[in-house]
């Protein structure tokens, strides 16, 4: 026994105590694994990225004696998304299960582009349960998990590649910025309906230019922004998202996805929807101006329940103070700054209002396929409210105004029966009639005068703009009385809801008021420019087609108000030329 002891002492302690005598490794480390990726948001060039990276990891292991012999490397994701998220991060950390994997270390080309934040302490003791080493370049060897100084390192390494990728960011984000509203570039992408992308010359960056690089400018395409200019008009005339949207499905107009398929190919091309038309009239763009960063991605967990599944990017509208806006017009406008601020303030009183706000909404009833000749036409003259197209006993077309259908608390509710029947037929006949009267070659003078005293008449009071006058200062007058109340000792809580419809009827009255231009006096020439711009409306009305009908009426801005009482329905006329815009119309 002493003559075995004193051949190799150590030996013999070492296998009493059972300790491990760790391998000097004069065989290097042999197999290695290797791992990188690459994100293309930088314009990276991935067998590039690729090619360096394995160099990195190969100059490092070799002189050690290892071999890389098998490869993993993303592409296209972002370092911040987890490994389990990653394609071949994860068929990586599925490899390390199998005892045949023929290698047992992993290395990496650079630790930053591999690692963010906190994600290496949740994955290197994965690969320490299955034996498999983690060699690390910027730790100069292999990482040890009993060295604090180690696992300081990595750490620092993590928060060092999560402020890379935020201060890339924010350099980037800046730069764009100061793109638009210094010099209103577009930024790329989808160019808006009613635009398209053309070349607008050498790119202003001296080596892209040198790569043959071009500029993208903003052009008008006018058959799609002619619809964008209707959009906007039917809007200000008082018709709702899905109104408008039914009116150009029922006109056959391609929808953006189909007009364009190229660039929506993620769309059903199925018509329009309510929701088209909100995005185009709450795109600012169509003024001619540059905007950029009304749409952002932001990053939310996964699961608030598991940090460790890391973040998914979402588009989401940023705040107000992260939108930019161009010093000066930076494309063609399609629709004028006055008319698209009009219609942010009516969306905006429309959607204070809550409910009753909806409910003051012009209907239009956007099923079936019977034509009605009047739609949008005739009002209650009760609510004043439009009346709906209807078809009773399977012929008769009947226009109906539903009392259940008023806001709650609506004052028209007192006088108005549960339904106000008109039979179309009734109207039609005597209506055309007057029209012809008036449009005859022979009362043509005639009706050209008494348009043009008419307007003497309407500038007295019986305008729109003094209608929206009167409506705006009652909506004054009822929140001064209720702050009055207020002060004298109500209750504020049980002014609250009076108040909210009347701030709400305030700010509609004042978006009709600026969209509503003073009245403007025409001469006789120009009222002859407008009985002209109607064409021949005898023979209109003879034809008597339902398509020829709606057309002349929507020339004439003919308005029916029907007053069930008195069983009378009151026309008046207001054509103007909308080509040429002649002070407004009358």
């Amino acid at each position: 026994m002493t003559a075995e002891i004193s051949k190799d002492p150590w030996a013999t302690l070492d296998d009493l105590l059972g300790v491990e005598v760790a391998d000097t490794g004069e065989d290097g480390i042999g197999p290695v694994a290797f791992y990188g990726r690459c994100s293309t948001e930088d314009n990276q060039d991935p067998e590039t990225s690729h090619a360096w990276q394995l160099g990195n990891a190969s100059k490092f292991v070799e002189p050690i004696g290892g071999t890389v012999v098998a490869e993993f490397f993303d592409v296209g994701q972002s370092r911040s998304v987890p490994w389990e998220r990653r394609t071949h991060a994860r068929r990586l950390l599925d490899a390390l299960k199998n005892p045949n994997r023929g290698w047992d270390a992993v290395v990496v080309g650079e630790g930053t582009r591999c690692w963010f934040g906190n994600q290496f302490s949740l994955i290197a003791p994965r690969f320490a349960a299955y034996g498999v080493d983690l060699w690390v370049p910027e730790l100069g060897g292999k990482f040890d998990a009993r060295n604090p100084s180690h696992k300081m390192l990595m750490s620092v390494l993590g928060g060092m590649s999560e402020s890379e990728r935020q201060h890339v960011q924010a350099r980037v984000r800046a730069a764009m910025d100061a793109q638009v509203v210094n010099e209103g570039r577009h930024q790329g992408g989808r160019a808006p309906y009613g635009y398209v992308a053309v070349d607008g010359g050498p790119h202003p960056n001296p080596r892209k230019a040198a790569e043959g690089y071009r500029l993208r400018v903003l052009a008008i395409d006018e058959p799609s922004a002619a619809v964008v200019r209707r959009i906007f008009a039917e809007y200000l005339d008082g018709n709702g998202d899905r109104a408008i949207a039914y009116g150009l499905n029922r006109d056959g107009i391609p929808c953006p996805s189909a007009r364009r398929p190229d660039q929506n190919r993620h769309r059903l091309a199925d018509g329009w929807q309510g929701s088209t038309v909100r995005a185009i009239l709450e795109n600012p763009r169509y003024t001619g101006y540059a905007f950029f960063g009304r749409w952002s991605k932001q990053e939310t967990l996964l699961d608030p329940d598991d940090v460790a599944a890391g973040h998914v990017t979402r588009f989401r509208r940023s705040t107000p103070d992260r939108v930019v806006r161009s010093r000066r017009p930076a494309h063609p406008a399609i629709v004028s700054v006055e008319d698209f601020t009009q219609a942010q303030l009516l969306r905006r009183s429309r959607a204070g209002g809550g409910m009753r706000g909806l409910a003051k909404l012009e209907r239009t009833r956007t099923t079936g396929t019977r034509p009605y000749v009047l739609r949008g036409l005739i009002r209650c003259g009760i609510c004043l409210r439009k009346m709906q197209g209807a078809v009773i006993r399977k012929r008769d077309v009947y226009y109906r105004c539903v009392a259940r259908t008023l806001a709650p608390g609506s004052m028209a509710l007192a006088d108005h029966p549960k339904t106000v029947n008109l039979r179309e037929d009734q109207v039609l006949e005597p209506l055309n009639r007057w029209l012809d009267g008036l449009f005859a070659p022979e009362n043509v003078d005639g009706t050209v005068a008494a348009m043009v005293a008419s307007q003497t008449e309407a500038i007295d009071g019986r305008t729109a703009y003094e209608v929206a006058k009167r409506r705006l200062a009652d909506a004054e007058a009822r929140l001064r009385r209720f702050h009055d109340a207020i002060a004298s000792g109500v209750d504020p809580a049980a002014m609250v809801e009076a108040i909210n419809d009347a701030q709400a009827e305030r700010a509609t009255a004042r978006a009709e008021l600026e969209r509503t231009p003073a009245p403007d006096v025409l001469t006789d020439g120009e009222v002859y420019a407008l009985v002209d711009y109607l064409g021949d409306v005898g023979a209109t009305l003879a034809d008597g087609r339902p398509e020829s009908l709606s057309r002349l009426y929507a020339k004439l801005r003919l308005e029916l108000r029907y007053e069930h009482h008195e069983r009378a329905v009151l026309a008046t006329a207001a054509p103007r030329v909308v080509s040429e815009r002649v002070r407004g119309g009358t």
